[in-house]
């Protein structure tokens, strides 16, 4: 009886763990074969996936809903596999996100065996072929790419290929490990002694065919690392003008190419293709320097980039050089837009002797007579480098969302130096007026200004609250004191050797009378 009392409860045990189990399995719930995880599940199905890909996305992000798309069509593909797509609303949650190092959307990474501190990244798919093809070119070898490209003569998509003598060489691992990072480009290894006789090539070169067209070649050295062959790869997949569309934004904003020269023109307007064929020609000797970007002033859908590049469109047709990195703005000079005033701009800029051009909005009234003063291009310079005044800048796009949080914290700490009549407390929108200084970081950017005749910035990096911002000020200003009983030297210094020097003048001039 006492056996059959241990049995009843060892069944009994087991029925309850597999009824848990399943309800574990439940527990995640799935959108088309995607998990949808958050922190209390995220562990979990680290545990019961081998692989794990991940997607981290914000559900407003402009390519959110391209990427949930390619991984709803890839896990269907996949099912039955050891991959499990999965993703995670970061917005909602924020505390898994940062645990995990997620520094925004969009980030895929590929978890195997469990680990969760050393995921791999993946590159933004743009289709579900995508992920598959990264997924197998991750897993795979050179070898696989090895491919009779005769049958790829007619197609429209751009085709890499790598004429390679030995697969074992060192080239064609950097030639591979390019083509794992862009799963959206069709890779090939041919040994093909024809189809290097008809293109004219040795050994150990990558060809770019479209159409079994010839579009450029690049000679592999022993320097030739996996980055210089991606750039080279994505900058000839772009033809030398690319038009600023829904389609081609993402591919224009990704580029490796951070010079961009954009050409504000109405397509329809009677010298179109003139200005347009000069714009072309000064494209092709900027390759791999400059991106040329064709932006269609009638088109509705580019009012927001003519309104950041603050470009009406009875102002086209006009060109604007701008660099991704400080997006500092440098205007064309010049009402003439054929092919060699285009190209002495752009070397102009290259050479770091084009001036950038300053934007500002008007003054607007009473703007220093509000607890924060609102600054434009044309005010900023004069209020923040005054010698006799610590002055504190927020530098904010009107619409980030981040930057409008901010909005209440500044009126705070202006109040709290309201009756301080050394201190500053001012704000910029930096979408509207061109700054003609070097700023550091993405924005919001908060800069402070110290009282002193040498023009310098410091940017606060520490947290943002009331009380660490005031001794933040407070802090530079004794450092600042300390900088300018110096400068008062220096400056006593040099005005008592310019007055000896004028006396002396002034002595000789006498004396030859």
């Amino acid at each position: 009886m006492r056996r059959l009392l241990l049995l009843g409860v060892t069944a009994f045990c087991l029925c309850v763990c597999i009824t848990a189990d399943k309800q574990g399995d439940k527990s995640i719930p799935e959108d088309d074969g995607v998990l949808q995880l958050k922190k209390g599940n995220f562990n979990r199905a680290l545990k019961k996936y081998k692989q794990l890909l991940v997607h981290f996305y914000a559900p407003l992000a402009g390519d959110s809903h391209r990427i949930s798309a390619a991984f709803q069509g890839a896990a269907s593909k996949l099912q039955g596999s050891e991959v499990k797509l999965a993703v995670v609303d970061v917005t909602k949650e924020k505390d898994l996100a940062k645990q995990l190092s997620v520094t925004g959307p969009p980030a895929i990474r590929l978890y195997l065996s469990g680990d969760k501190h050393n995921p791999e990244p993946c590159p933004v798919p743009q289709t579900s072929a995508s992920i598959l093809t990264w997924l197998k070119r991750r897993a795979g070898s050179a070898a696989d790419l090895v491919t009779d490209i005769s049958q790829s003569d007619t197609s429209d998509e751009l085709l890499v290929v790598g004429f390679f003598k030995d697969l074992n060489h060192n080239y064609v691992h950097v030639f591979y490990a390019a083509a794992v990072d862009l799963p959206d480009i069709h890779f090939a290894v041919t040994h093909n002694k024809e189809l290097i006789s008809k293109y004219d090539v040795t050994h150990d070169v990558v060809l770019l065919l479209k159409k079994s067209k010839r579009i450029q070649a690049y000679k592999m050295t022993p320097q030739t690392s996996k980055e210089e062959l991606i750039i080279f790869i994505t900058v000839f997949q772009m033809a030398p003008v690319t038009e600023y569309t829904g389609q081609t934004a993402s591919q224009i904003l990704t580029s490796p190419v951070l010079n961009h020269a954009l050409l504000f023109v109405n397509k329809s307007s009677a010298d179109f293709q003139e200005i347009y064929s000069a714009f072309y020609s000064a494209a092709e000797a900027f390759r791999l320097k400059v991106l040329f970007v064709l932006v269609n002033v009638d088109e509705p859908r580019n009012g927001r980039l003519l309104e950041y590049f603050r470009v009406r469109d009875f102002e086209a047709p006009l060109i604007r050089l701008v660099n991704l990195t400080n997006h500092v703005t440098y205007h064309l000079p010049s009402d003439t837009l054929d092919v060699e005033t285009i190209k002495t701009f752009c070397q102009s800029y290259l050479d770091g002797k084009a001036k950038p051009k300053m934007q500002s909005e008007p003054i607007p009234e009473g703007w220093d007579t509000q607890p924060v003063k609102e600054l434009v291009g044309t005010t900023l310079e004069k209020v923040a480098f005054n010698p006799k005044k610590t002055v504190f800048v927020l530098f904010y796009l009107p619409y980030s969302q981040e930057s409008r949080s901010l909005f209440p914290l500044w009126e705070e700490l202006a109040e709290a130096f309201k009756q301080r009549e050394d201190v500053v407390v001012a704000r910029i929108d930096a979408s509207a007026n061109d700054i003609n200084m070097s700023m550091q970081g993405s924005y919001p950017s908060l800069c402070l200004f110290p009282a002193l005749y040498a023009e310098r910035v410091v940017v606060y990096t520490g947290k943002r609250k009331l009380k660490d911002l005031v001794k933040f000020v407070d802090r530079e200003m004794e450092k600042a004191k300390k900088y300018r009983v110096k400068e008062d030297e220096d400056r006593k210094k040099y005005v008592e050797a310019l007055e000896a020097e004028e006396a002396k003048k002034a002595n000789k001039t006498k004396d030859e009378l």
